[in-house]
């Protein structure tokens, strides 16, 4: 039974660096003030009264939750030790940095009922996260992994392709090593410039040149992949759209509202290019769940890769796996994997 996430944005609270990319107002929507002891317990029932009977976890989402003072943390999860004990909250998810976590912190939190820690890593190349001024190394975020994964917690890492010095290579290069060392689950938000950030005045002076939307797509697409192979969700592809996420916001990079479905439908369309030859009269069959994504946005895929043989339909089989497309043609009736059947080469982004 899928969890149910209650979110608390406790934006730059505790933030002990202003990475030259972060507004974490902008890309939270909140202003970071910390709610309430009550505000904490009316949510959560609230939450509550509409799950459904699935469980429920309270998550502390934007600024470094372990650079808190002490006092503070304290303040956030003692609201909801009563909620634990009684089976009305069932975890707490926190997020920080990984220089500010270790194994003692990490016990601390797991007796008060955190069950799930996310690290800002970003990035696993030294050069990257000193020219993102991110102020911790690739070896904080191995020794944090570490910790938490000792105590029997889940740990998960949001990674940002695209940052300044950072390559395609380099991007696959910290999946990779993010995989390698444990984690459980995997956040992707490509590199965006928003307004008023010193990335911005970088960008203004020609001295950053983010990814592109189309580069950033191809480039999701294989780290999605290559996570897939490796039987690590990716939970959340690009920043979410809200009130504090605009086009007023935002002045370059890799976005869309619906990246994660763009990122997808990539991955399909790139397997259907190698696999169905134009104007075959090729019928496609995928699981129900991704229909929308085998067609694409505006039916893009389809479309596109028709050729002269008109619109391909693509039809839904519940008996195949979420990653398999079954092409059928007057004379064969194939079925292929998004994981087994497409290989990449870095110089395809």
């Amino acid at each position: 039974m899928k969890t149910v996430t209650v979110p608390f944005f406790i934006s730059h609270q505790g933030c002990p660096h202003t990475c030259v990319f972060c507004d974490q107002r902008a890309i939270s929507g909140a202003d970071g003030i910390l709610p309430t002891p009550g505000e904490i317990r009316s949510r959560i029932t609230l939450w509550r009264s509409t799950a459904g009977g699935r469980p429920l976890e309270a998550a502390f989402f934007g600024g470094t939750f372990t650079a808190l003072p002490e006092e503070i943390q304290s303040s956030l999860l003692e609201p909801l030790q009563p909620l634990l004990a009684s089976g009305m909250l069932d975890a707490v998810r926190i997020s920080t940095r990984p220089d500010y976590l270790d194994a003692a912190r990490v016990r601390w939190l797991s007796h008060r009922g955190v069950r799930t820690i996310e690290l800002g890593v970003q990035s696993m190349d030294d050069g990257v996260l000193a020219a993102s001024g991110r102020g911790h190394t690739s070896g904080d975020s191995l020794r944090a992994i570490r910790c938490i994964k000792e105590e029997g917690l889940k740990a998960g890492a949001q990674l940002m392709p695209g940052l300044p010095g950072d390559s395609p290579a380099l991007s696959l290069y910290s999946l990779e090593q993010v995989i390698s060392s444990g984690a459980d689950f995997l956040r992707i938000y490509p590199t965006v410039v928003l307004r008023g950030t010193a990335l911005a005045e970088r960008y203004a002076a020609g001295e950053f040149v983010p990814l592109s939307l189309e580069r950033g797509i191809s480039l999701c697409a294989q780290l999605l992949q290559r996570a897939m192979k490796a039987g690590i969700p990716v939970i959340r592809i690009g920043l979410q759209a809200d009130a504090g996420l605009d086009a007023d916001a935002m002045l370059a990079g890799c976005w869309h509202p619906a990246l994660g479905q763009l990122v997808r439908s990539r991955l399909y369309a790139d397997l259907i290019k190698r696999v169905v030859p134009f104007g075959s009269g090729a019928t496609l069959y995928c699981h129900p769940a991704r229909l929308s994504d085998v067609i694409g946005m505006g039916r893009s895929t389809v479309l596109a890769l028709a050729g002269s043989g008109g619109d391909i339909p693509v039809l839904a089989d519940a008996a195949l796996a979420l990653e398999e497309l079954n092409v059928k043609t007057e004379i064969s009736c194939v079925t292929y994997s998004i994981i087994k059947d497409l290989n990449y080469s870095i110089h395809e982004v």
